[in-house]
């Protein structure tokens, strides 16, 4: 009897790591534990937000007893913006950088992010999405110019491969087969550019 194994599916999603003023110096130390946990960095930049910016990026706070301080101090020295790309990227960043109280990460979670360089509640280190809809609105609000399409998986995926990629592939390896040339990888790309949409 044959077992059938489901078809392999990759879901990747995207989300915001934001590395805060007080502790742009770790950046390198930080960006080796987010890729050591399974992450892609697929863009980085190193911005400074006017308070603002600082405001409308954290409107869903506003009102809040701690929002001026919070603006005063995201805009008080230059911070790091990543897009951090893997499965269930939302809620792997969430766990990698603990709570949003220090102290309580410090207690419960070790060895998160924000136990390591955080220093109180307002001063965690590190801003993270909490859903995959913030996670969009946070790397458009960061990286205007990002394309975020939603990446095709189920049908929409196999649609995709079936108009666009198989074609391209058949016809790139029925001239390999026809040309037999010496060095075949060279050509596979010429040929897929040449019937590529």
């Amino acid at each position: 009897m044959q077992t059938l194994m489901p078809e392999p599916q990759i879901f990747v999603e995207r989300t915001l790591a934001l590395i805060k003023p007080d502790i742009v110096d770790k950046e390198e130390e930080i960006e080796d534990r987010i890729l050591r946990s399974g992450f892609l960095i697929i863009q980085k930049r190193k911005l400074q937000l006017s308070p603002e910016q600082c405001s409308n990026f954290y409107m869903d706070q506003y009102g809040k007893m701690f929002f001026p301080n919070l603006t005063a101090y995201m805009s008080s020295g230059p911070l790091v913006a990543m897009v951090l790309a893997r499965h269930s990227a939302v809620s792997y960043w969430k766990e990698l950088l603990g709570p949003s109280n220090t102290l309580r990460a410090r207690r419960t979670h070790p060895h998160s992010l924000r136990a390591i360089y955080g220093t109180d509640d307002l001063r965690n280190g590190l801003h993270g999405s909490l859903s995959i809809f913030s996670a969009e609105r946070e790397i458009r609000f960061m990286f205007p110019e990002a394309i975020l399409e939603p990446i095709p998986s189920g049908q929409r995926a196999r649609d995709y491969l079936n108009l666009y990629l198989k074609p391209t592939l058949l016809a790139g390896l029925t001239a390999l087969c026809k040309e037999k040339p010496a060095d075949p990888m060279v050509r596979v790309a010429i040929s897929s550019e040449i019937h590529s949409p």
